[in-house]
């Protein structure tokens, strides 16, 4: 890993986050556990993945067609579908590390570009997008063009 800044083209192209605190009625303490509406988070993640991802396509001023590879949270293989189908991108544009490392909450973003780095699948000048959606409800996204 590099440590000093990226060159001038390089870099965040443009980031988008945000939270619906209306949505914190879908998660609550029971006791010692928390408890979650899954249909209704999920229908939440789904929407705002895409939304998101394409929010910070407009911020960067790019269009679809410019996104090189998608790394979505890594949190379930039908919202991270969604999202990938959003962006019309081919399968293989996309990050898939749930099936090796399973949900790694936030962690999971930067453990699958570690991961598509060592194999290769995002180079240099590539546009990417990443995009997570946690508890609360929140989501972010962050487009950038990868390199030194």
């Amino acid at each position: 890993m590099c440590d000093s800044p990226v060159s001038e083209d390089k870099g965040i192209l443009a980031f988008d986050l945000g939270s619906d605190g209306s949505g914190g009625k879908h998660i609550n303490k029971q006791g010692e556990f928390l408890e979650m509406n899954g249909r209704e988070v999920f229908k939440f993640a789904v929407r705002q993945m895409g939304d998101a991802s394409m929010r910070v396509l407009d911020k960067a001023g790019l269009t679809k067609e410019d996104v090189d590879f998608l790394v979505p949270h890594q949190a379930n293989i039908r919202i991270m579908e969604a999202s990938r189908e959003r962006l019309e991108l081919p399968k293989e544009k996309m990050s898939v590390t749930v099936n090796k490392f399973g949900n790694t909450s936030s962690a999971s973003i930067p453990m699958a570009m570690v991961e598509e780095l060592e194999n290769g699948k995002i180079k240099d000048g590539d546009v990417l997008v990443l995009v997570g959606f946690g508890a609360g409800l929140v989501w972010g996204s962050l487009a950038l063009r990868w390199g030194r």
